[in-house]
């Protein structure tokens, strides 16, 4: 018997003003509530991106405070249905967390995780990114159930995803689905984004979800888009090119046990010594 949960990830590129970010949002979330999605999944910087970190700091709240959080708390309630928000600049007393959170559907925060690596960089073309310059890394692997228990989200963003032992952490204990909101580089998305996303979901037996932002932003930073969903076989599901507006597929949660007793590397590990 097959157990389908429908996914939706809404691609688009963040505005600087959060009410104008959120009137886009609110379109293709009507569009994915149509096709029937349980699920609707916000890239990272869900409602306002900016390139000067002094920007982001000033403009930053705290959840209570929110506009965004509270926006999408009353319409996963209204609606019946569950939100990740990818992540939003959040003030924790002095300091700012890169937080993604999962909202249930009666606008409860099921969830939330502070992304632990941060984008600390340097480009062959040059860019440079300091991601610590603005936030506080988070320190905890954070997985969610949903659906009485029996779905069980690890949560990730971006960056993470060159970290595979936290995917392995996340699926040893118990993940289905890992997501992986993001505001991928254009410069590394063509060479990296589709390998890295594909290789987490057949090390884990998980569903990958990865929304993305996507285009050229005000700010004039670019993203390289292509929203993906992909099963535990490396199989993409739906992938949303450079096009704005949403992606969407319906997963059969028994597809995770089926991958994991093929090919069971996930708990196969043995230990070793080295000559080194």
């Amino acid at each position: 018997m097959s157990n389908y949960f429908s996914i939706a990830c809404l691609q688009y590129a963040s505005t600087k003003d959060e009410y104008k970010t959120l009137e886009i949002i609110e379109k293709s979330m009507i569009k994915a509530i149509g096709l029937g999605a349980e699920l609707i999944a916000l890239p990272e910087c869900a409602t306002s991106l900016h390139e000067d970190s002094s920007i982001t700091k000033e403009l930053a709240s705290s959840e209570e405070e929110n506009i965004g959080l509270n926006f999408f708390k009353k319409t996963a309630q209204s609606h019946g249905i569950y939100i990740l928000v990818g992540s939003m600049p959040i003030k924790q007393k002095k300091e700012l967390v890169n937080r993604s959170f999962l909202i249930g559907p009666e606008g409860e925060i099921i969830s939330k995780y502070d992304k632990i690596h941060l984008f600390d960089v340097q480009l062959p073309n040059g860019d440079t990114f300091k991601e610590s310059n603005t936030y506080l890394n988070g320190t905890k692997a954070i997985i969610a159930k949903i659906n009485g228990g029996n779905i069980n989200i690890g949560m990730t963003i971006c960056y993470d995803v060159r970290f595979p032992k936290l995917y392995q952490d996340l699926a040893e204990n118990g993940a289905h689905i890992i997501t992986v909101p993001s505001a991928f580089s254009p410069i590394t998305g063509p060479i990296h984004w589709h390998t890295l996303l594909k290789a987490r979901a057949i090390e884990t037996g998980c569903f990958i979800i990865a929304p993305a932002q996507n285009g050229l932003h005000e700010c004039g930073r670019n993203s390289y888009g292509h929203s993906l969903i992909i099963s535990p076989w490396g199989k993409i599901l739906a992938d949303g090119k450079k096009k704005n507006g949403l992606i969407f597929a319906k997963i059969d949660l028994d597809d995770v046990n089926k991958f994991r007793n093929s090919i069971p590397s996930l708990f196969s590990k043995k230990k070793y010594s080295t000559n080194f």
